[in-house]
């Protein structure tokens, strides 16, 4: 019998917050699990309006959601998971990769990977709570790819239910090639199960990913599902380019700005707002389209070339 592989929705700030969850599940499917951008702490032990909206369940409406969390210490996590808790969660998602310099400049995301101390500290914390299933997602160093390799021992002996390694380091964010070799030797050495993330962005990229690396737990999409929200269907479904998904896109398209609208209720934000998923979805679009569409100043400028690109 064929190995199902799981598909995760990555959390990709400014961009995949509850709005867009919701109306992505009515319209795509293929994805196992969905995660929240993650929270993180404010001064005085708070935490942003909108993390506290984007977690709480009465606004979720997809199946397995899993919130991701940014500790930069066991005190952090510990003040996350009660309020976690609280709210009926039994999952947490620890954020060892958000490659941001004001984030990791702080000694938080990837920014902590070159401290094996402070990650050990945290992990540590993981085991007061038992109730509470933990992940990981990390990158292969901040700026050195050694650093994924010093961390398997603390990442091992830490009951985690899954690891997501991003094949790529902090420093680099999101350019240059991910490092295949790098990720290889992880994952002979990870004990837990793991998921690989890191550029893929069609269904033979998946399917490679996968062959080269069986032992995998499944993959994790990002940017891809952006541009592509028929992807991990596609790959699940082993469904060639189906003309419907078109209607489905301007469909979906379509949900989110009456979504938006409704809850931003300010007309400048909702250009902006539909002006950034722009950014990356449909890349083949055509590119004058494309260029009109960010210059729009007005909704009904908008929408006429929306009109015209679909």
């Amino acid at each position: 019998m064929e190995k199902k592989y799981e598909i995760h929705f990555a959390p990709l700030q400014g961009y995949t917050d509850w709005i867009y969850r919701n109306t992505f599940a009515r319209f795509f499917k293929g994805i196992d699990v969905y995660y929240t951008p993650f929270m993180r702490v404010e001064k005085g032990n708070t935490f942003r309006n909108r993390d506290m909206r984007d977690v709480d369940p009465v606004n979720n409406k997809v199946q397995d959601l899993i919130p991701q969390i940014l500790p930069g210490s066991p005190e952090e996590l510990k003040h996350f998971i009660f309020f976690l808790l609280a709210k009926g969660y039994s999952r947490a998602d620890i954020n060892l990769g958000c490659p941001f310099p004001l984030i990791a400049g702080q000694k938080k995301g990837a920014g902590m990977l070159p401290y094996p101390d402070r990650v050990g500290a945290v992990l540590e914390t993981v085991t007061e709570f038992p109730k509470v299933r933990f992940s990981v997602k990390m990158r292969l160093g901040w700026a050195d790819k050694q650093e994924c390799l010093n961390l398997v021992s603390i990442l091992n002996n830490c009951p985690l239910v899954h690891i997501t390694l991003h094949a790529r380091t902090g420093k680099q964010q999101y350019k240059g090639e991910p490092d295949l070799k790098m990720f290889e030797r992880f994952y002979q050495e990870c004990q837990h199960p793991l998921l690989y993330n890191g550029d893929l962005n069609t269904v033979p990229q998946i399917q490679e990913t996968l062959q080269k690396f069986p032992l995998l737990k499944g993959v994790m999409l990002g940017r891809g599902l952006l541009a592509d929200p028929a992807l991990a269907e596609n790959y699940v479904y082993n469904s060639p380019e189906d003309p419907v998904v078109a209607t489905r896109n301007k469909d979906f398209i379509g949900a989110l700005f009456v979504a938006y609208r409704d809850y931003l209720k300010d007309e400048r934000l909702l250009l902006q707002k539909m002006k950034s998923y722009w950014e990356y979805f449909l890349p083949g679009t055509d590119y004058k389209l494309r260029k009109k569409l960010q210059k729009a100043k007005r909704i009904d400028d908008y929408r006429e070339i929306l009109n015209l690109i679909f």
